[in-house]
């Protein structure tokens, strides 16, 4: 056996009073994550692919991280076995290589674990998406949904007609993907995907993001 967590999240809401949704940690078995697997579309559902597998049994729980209360689901033990992690960039770079993707954008931090390596195999740039004061020069900027905080990129890093997709390690209630759009197609790029190695189904966040279609390769609730 084996656990796969899901972590709180904190958001405001629009009479800026906070809520907290807190999800159990739960035991899934081998045999159970081979068969977690989503696309954007319906082509790989129920895929039985070994892969997933085990990058579903590098993802490990944390309780009371980073403070009580929370269970953190953290992805880089996929990182601990290069094995696990070629896994995971080979299952994005199948999907995306040859289609025309000319931007990944990958969203501070954990996006930027994945997004650099994957950009490179498809043969397309690398644009960060950052929280304020991280990046130099002239800036576009989006503020995250009923919050305070904001995503940033540089002016120029976006052309009119890129093809964008969007890299994150977990998709939950949609609020900072949502944004990443928005701010890239602001920019003039079309974003054709959002990709994550994780959804917390419960939540709900690809309603957020309407006719974005969303990719992941590990599904819990």
């Amino acid at each position: 056996m084996f656990v796969v967590c899901v972590r709180i999240y904190i958001q405001h809401t629009r009479d800026s009073h906070l809520y907290t949704h807190i999800l159990q940690f739960v035991q899934i078995d081998h045999s159970a994550a081979a068969a977690m697997v989503i696309a954007g579309d319906d082509s790989n559902h129920g895929v039985d692919d070994a892969r997933i597998a085990r990058i579903a049994a590098a993802i490990t729980v944390f309780p009371g991280f980073p403070k009580p209360g929370i269970s953190f689901q953290d992805v880089t033990g996929i990182f601990h076995k290069p094995e696990v992690f070629r896994d995971a960039i080979g299952l994005f770079v199948e999907r995306y290589k040859g289609k025309g993707v000319t931007l990944v954008a990958g969203i501070e931090a954990r996006g930027f674990f994945f997004a650099p390596t994957i950009a490179l195999e498809v043969g397309a740039k690398f644009v960060p998406l950052r929280k304020p004061r991280k990046l130099p020069g002239d800036l576009k900027e989006y503020s995250l949904e009923y919050g305070t905080d904001k995503i940033e990129m540089q002016i120029g890093a976006v052309e009119p007609n890129d093809r964008a997709i969007i890299v994150d390690d977990l998709i939950a209630t949609g609020g900072t993907l949502c944004a990443a759009v928005k701010l890239l197609e602001r920019a003039g790029a079309e974003v054709v995907e959002c990709s994550c190695v994780v959804e917390l189904q419960e939540l709900k966040g690809r309603e957020k993001l309407g006719k974005i279609p969303v990719f992941v390769l590990v599904e819990t609730n």
